[in-house]
């Protein structure tokens, strides 16, 4: 972004990838008031070496360094600041503020919260903004632990904050993804996410649509018009449940769909959707969607009836099952559909019948016309995480469960399913990404869920890991052992 002033504020965040851009960094900067002048963002990529990390942020030398924390750049965070520690105990050091998902819930004593004299929780654009000002008033910490602000997880007023959709620079738009939001908040309680968590950090099991809050829609779309304009190629809606307001979920893809249609060079929208909220009319919108402009995002995390109550997440698989057999048979939308491995109670043969499931859904065989195939759907298969303040902990004495204490705290174990076989688990979801998601070969077999796993194997055995291979060298091997 731009330069900083020294003695200015440095926003920076290690991102998954060159191409996600923090929209959170944004936010923040934009409702600095007074303050949005003199500071800048910088933001780097996981696995960019660290000089090349540490070496802008001392260039800058601001007086205040804000570091947004997830569970996938909490490692190399940590490493940063160390580096940066160690440096600046002979130079003037800045004020850290640490922010983020991961941060707000840890507990003070970890590690990463030595080298940081504040920690902002929850969300951010009022409490940053104010410990800013108090900073710049010399009202600053003089305590050797961290303070931690907003620790009562109130919730900002989102039709009074400011928007940073301007803050996307032209780079931005032409080269990368376009995070955006149209709401905050989930009704849901699924007990393995935070967006589970309501006010005051409390876990919510019970559907309720008061959790979600919208931005008005009107002032929304004109600010999406503009990124449009200015050659957005590629929106990822950040909201957790889209198509919780049908309505307005219409509304939002009717105006996308008039500016498909104006705009030479068509762009993507992608929406996380939920399975039981697809009626007609909604239906009816998304099937106008030209092929390669819609990519839906839904989540089934389990098809097994008594693990989805146990986790806070009542389902009805064969209703389920039978949306997104529709959303495939009716339109032209990629659909990207969520299973999660490890759950409490779930061992390997309920979630191989869910897998199973889940891919005849997707099949092309119940697809009208021939021309489309498996290359419109995925399956990411997840593995559980332990993400600081979930309910899901709960169920750790009861069913078993051994998590990883290092980010991102995966399972490693559970009663239900053993090490060896959540190991077998991991190496299959890195080959069916390689394989089957990125389009290496196309697997229609039903079921496939046994033969893939035996192909997994196959090939972890051949090649000794599941990354840094050679694609010619695995779509060979691919060829050779499955069609075997």
């Amino acid at each position: 972004m731009n330069e900083p002033a020294t003695g200015g504020i440095l926003l920076a965040a290690i991102n998954a990838k060159w191409i996600h851009p923090s929209l959170a960094l944004r936010l923040l900067k934009a409702n600095l008031g007074p303050l949005e002048n003199c500071c800048a963002i910088i933001e780097f990529a996981l696995r960019q070496p660290l000089r090349e990390k540490i070496d802008p942020i001392l260039a800058a030398r601001p007086r205040i360094l804000g570091l947004s924390v997830s569970i996938w750049n909490h490692t190399a965070t940590l490493e940063l600041l160390r580096e940066l520690h160690r440096i600046w105990k002979t130079e003037q050091c800045p004020v850290v503020v640490l922010g983020g998902p991961e941060v707000s819930y840890l507990p003070p004593e970890a590690e990463i919260f030595r080298y940081a004299d504040y920690c902002v929780a929850g969300e951010g654009e009022i409490a940053f903004r104010e410990l800013c000002e108090a900073v710049f008033n010399n009202e600053g910490n003089d305590s050797s632990k961290t303070i931690f602000v907003n620790r009562e997880f109130q919730q900002v007023d989102v039709t009074a904050i400011k928007s940073a959709y301007y803050l996307y620079s032209d780079e931005d738009l032409r080269k990368k993804l376009i995070y955006v939001e149209a709401s905050r908040g989930c009704p849901f309680g699924c007990e393995f996410c935070l967006s589970a968590r309501a006010a005051h950090g409390t876990a919510i099991y019970s559907e309720s649509s008061s959790q979600v809050r919208e931005f008005p829609l009107k002032p929304f779309c004109a600010e999406m018009d503009d990124l449009i304009q200015r050659g957005a190629h590629t929106f990822k809606f950040l909201d957790r449940t889209f198509n919780l307001n049908i309505e307005r979920a219409r509304q939002i893809m009717e105006f996308f769909l008039g500016k498909i249609r104006e705009r030479a060079e068509p762009f993507v929208v992608h929406f996380e959707m939920v399975p039981s909220r697809f009626p007609p009319e909604l239906m009816e919108t998304i099937a106008r969607f030209p092929p390669g402009t819609l990519r839906l995002e839904i989540g089934i995390q389990t098809l097994n009836p008594g693990v989805s109550v146990r986790i806070g997440r009542p389902s009805e698989p064969e209703r389920e099952l039978a949306a997104i057999a529709l959303v495939r048979r009716k339109t032209s939308a990629i659909i990207h559909a969520d299973l999660i491995a490890g759950l409490p109670g779930e061992d390997m043969a309920s979630f191989g019948r869910g897998f199973d499931l889940l891919w005849a859904a997707l099949s092309p065989s119940s697809v009208d016309g021939a021309a489309k195939c498996h290359s419109l759907a995925e399956i990411q298969l997840g593995i559980l995480k332990l993400l600081p303040g979930t309910a899901i902990a709960r169920h750790s004495a009861a069913f078993g469960m051994c998590y990883n204490l290092s980010p991102p705290y995966e399972i490693m174990e559970t009663a239900a399913m053993p090490a060896a076989g959540l190991d077998r688990l991991k190496n299959f979801a890195r080959f069916w990404e390689l394989i089957v998601n990125r389009g290496l070969i196309n697997i229609d077999d039903y079921p496939v869920f046994d033969r893939f796993m035996a192909l997994s194997d196959s090939l972890f055995a051949r090649f000794g890991r599941n990354w840094g291979i050679d694609k010619e060298a695995l779509q060979e091997a691919v060829h050779a052992l499955y069609k075997s």
